[in-house]
């Protein structure tokens, strides 16, 4: 059989001949271990990479969920905000119109909020609980506001004004919530 000369074993007629006219070089049993050494670490190697990569797509993907969720509540807060704003400029105009009949001044009142129910309902599932909470105090504060307005009271009434200034720092406080939940302050 062609192999080795002077090797006898599993492997004779597999190892190559040595050249004529070379030194005999003595082949080492143990080359089939070196094998499986190489496949094994290839392996290893080929786990680990396939777990670095799923590792990397997972925290990949929770950044991205993170990004949408926070645009998605910014883009809600500042709907919401605008809502509010708009209830209130339409209050503000009722306060300073003494001549508007009662009738007309609680309908356009009611008309005027009504548009802040639906974002409020976006807000509870969306924002985080302490938004929510300062946003639900805001909502019914300004519906205080509302409220007087649509039963007559005037800019310079005491109860107007009074519930105008609860519904600021109620306002002031919920757009607080939002900038720290938006991690605005982080940014200054």
């Amino acid at each position: 059989m062609g192999g080795s000369p002077g090797y006898e074993g599993p492997l004779q007629g597999i190892l190559p001949r040595p050249v004529v006219g070379s030194r005999c070089v003595k082949v080492s049993a143990y080359r089939p271990v070196m094998q499986w050494t190489a496949l094994v670490s290839a392996t290893v190697g080929a786990v680990i990479a396939t777990l670095s990569s799923a590792y990397l797509d997972r925290h990949r993907w929770r950044r991205d969920q993170r990004d949408r969720i926070s645009d998605t509540r910014r883009a809600l807060y500042g709907e919401y905000l605008a809502s509010l704003s708009k209830a209130r400029n339409v209050f503000r105009s009722l306060a300073r119109d003494a001549d508007l009949g009662p009738t007309e001044r609680e309908r356009a009142a009611r008309d005027g909020f009504a548009p802040c129910y639906e974002i409020r309902y976006q807000m509870s599932i969306t924002a985080s609980v302490a938004v929510v909470a300062a946003s639900e105090d805001a909502f019914r504060r300004l519906r205080d506001v509302r409220d007087h307005a649509a039963a007559g009271a005037l800019a310079g009434d005491e109860a107007y004004s009074g519930g105008r200034a609860e519904y600021e720092t109620a306002l002031t406080k919920l757009r607080a919530a939002m900038r720290h939940e938006l991690g605005a302050e982080q940014l200054e």
